[in-house]
């Protein structure tokens, strides 16, 4: 490449837009766990216990119109940032997509479920994405569906993984574009999603 273009080589990678590359022998790490440090110093967090979850499975998030306005700014800016923490981690993505939902009108209620989300990073801030070298290229999907579970208008979310090997290559956890009538139906919408993210 230093032939056709004019550049320089510079030590190997190991930082990249927020993205911290730690190669080995024997694969390469990805995660973010300094962005996750100065995302804590951002929005000045107290000691915050940790979570072993980033949401709790009896929570039932909705518009919530009757509870207490939360400031909409601080609540982007707090969504915004964990949103593009799920380039690396996937564990989050669903807690963060459904607090997302509810950017045009926040409550004290999404924004506990947000710092829901904090706590557990506070305790996993060095989570990260495995790619080990040698272990093929079968690509291997997987997906799933629930059922009307948005209160709103009653959509229901699909999430999808995809591997290359036991390289994590492609995830996804979004709202389906179309009400179903039955959990079938939502699985099936699921399916062709995935199958087309495959293709």
């Amino acid at each position: 490449m230093k032939n056709k273009f004019e550049m320089r080589m510079l030590e190997e990678l190991n930082f990249f837009l927020g993205l911290e590359v730690k190669q080995l022998p024997k694969g390469i790490f990805i995660g973010q766990s300094k962005y996750i440090s100065d995302m804590f110093k951002k929005f000045n967090f107290p000691e915050m216990k940790m979570s072993p979850t980033p949401m709790s499975i009896n929570i039932s998030l909705h518009a919530d119109l009757d509870g207490q306005p939360f400031d909409q700014t601080l609540y982007r800016s707090l969504i915004g940032s964990l949103m593009y923490l799920t380039t690396s981690r996937p564990d989050i993505m669903f807690s963060v997509y459904l607090c997302a939902r509810f950017q045009a009108n926040p409550r004290y209620s999404h924004y506990k479920a947000v710092m829901r989300i904090f706590s557990y990073l506070k305790g996993t801030p060095n989570l990260e994405l495995w790619y080990p070298f040698g272990t093929g290229f079968n690509l291997t999907a997987f997906t799933d569906a629930d059922h009307g579970d948005d209160q709103v208008n009653r959509k229901s979310t699909s999430g999808g993984l995809q591997f290359l090997g036991r390289k994590l290559v492609s995830w996804s956890s979004r709202k389906q574009n179309c009400i179903s009538f039955s959990t079938a139906e939502s699985k099936y919408i699921a399916a062709a999603s995935c199958c087309s993210q495959v293709l």
